[in-house]
């Protein structure tokens, strides 16, 4: 079969298309053909040796697909590698039914992104109603979806973005005021000024100064959710300011959760209901067919794609 590989680390042009074995469809994996895989900054990470967990090589990236089972059905996975690629082998613990009112290029957003959002804003966050959230990237993938998700909660949504028209998207999507992301400077007065007052959450993705912005956008008592590190900037958290305002700090990598039984099964169920009843737009950010992967890493990394990127199998 065909597969996007990389024998190094570094820049797209590192992703080589190759012909590789066929997986072998055994135990409690099934074998999918692969019809769409998910781009994600976590594959740029990847590329780079800049991820959370270091992969040996050679190495084939991708973290969800959408694919046809060898019974026919349709389904959306999760998985550590191995999805830029005509076939895979997926966990039936981390693969679910794709509903017949849900497209491919609809599905391919819920696992990883979808799940993203989801468990961001509940399992982690613990959004409550009528409290105010500040969500960056909110054209992106993870972003565009939390930003729906939190307002039809009932919470107000301050979204950043870093251009008007993704800033006016975030406005449809259902933000109640958006914040420019393109500067840096006096970012935390902006978002205050923005919110009327301070956030009681912040969901956080950047690292280096923008993270430092965040916290004080925090009010006491408020909660900050950190899920990536986008400008590589690992900056300490200043343990002074968690304390003087009693603020609380959870981290989020969603593979922690591929073991937890149920948990992605029942949220990946739901937003699939979302989609399917219309209450969940999923924006698409463009397609590449799969030998193109390195020109959808170039896209993603210039931030200037909306919504959810991916790649596309032609048969």
């Amino acid at each position: 079969m065909r597969a996007i590989t990389m024998t190094e680390f570094g820049g797209p042009e590192v992703l080589k298309l190759s012909e590789v074995p066929d997986p072998v469809q055994k135990g409690s994996r099934i074998v999918l053909d692969v019809t769409r895989c998910g781009v994600n900054f976590a594959d740029l990470h990847v590329v780079g040796d800049t991820y959370l967990k270091s992969v040996p090589l050679p190495y084939i990236p991708g973290n969800e697909v959408v694919g046809v089972a060898q019974d026919g059905r349709r389904m959306v996975a999760l998985t550590q590698g191995g999805g830029y690629a005509e076939k895979i082998a997926v966990s039936k613990l981390t693969a679910w039914e794709v509903p017949d009112a849900v497209t491919d290029e609809q599905a391919v957003s819920i696992p990883l992104q979808g799940n993203s959002a989801f468990h961001l804003l509940y399992t982690v966050a613990r959004l409550e109603k009528d409290e105010t959230i500040l969500i960056p990237a909110a054209a992106g993938g993870v972003g565009s979806i939390a930003v729906q998700l939190a307002a039809q909660s009932g919470a107000k949504v301050i979204a950043m973005a870093s251009t008007e028209e993704k800033r006016q998207l975030a406005l449809d999507l259902g933000a109640h005021a958006t914040v420019d992301s393109s500067t840096h400077e006096d970012l935390a007065a902006r978002v205050t000024e923005a919110a009327g007052g301070k956030v009681n959450v912040a969901l956080e993705m950047t690292g280096g100064k923008v993270l430092q912005e965040t916290i004080q956008t925090l009010a006491p008592r408020g909660r900050l959710v950190l899920y990536g590190f986008a400008s590589g900037d690992l900056e300490n958290i200043p343990v002074h300011t968690l304390l003087q305002n009693s603020i609380t700090a959870s981290g989020f990598w969603l593979p922690n959760l591929y073991t937890s039984r149920g948990t992605l099964e029942l949220s990946t169920k739901q937003l699939f209901a979302y989609v399917a009843n219309g209450h969940l737009r999923l924006i698409s950010g463009g397609s590449f067919p799969l030998e193109q992967a390195a020109d959808a890493h170039r896209l993603l990394a210039s931030r200037g794609a909306t919504g959810k990127i991916s790649l596309v199998n032609g048969k």
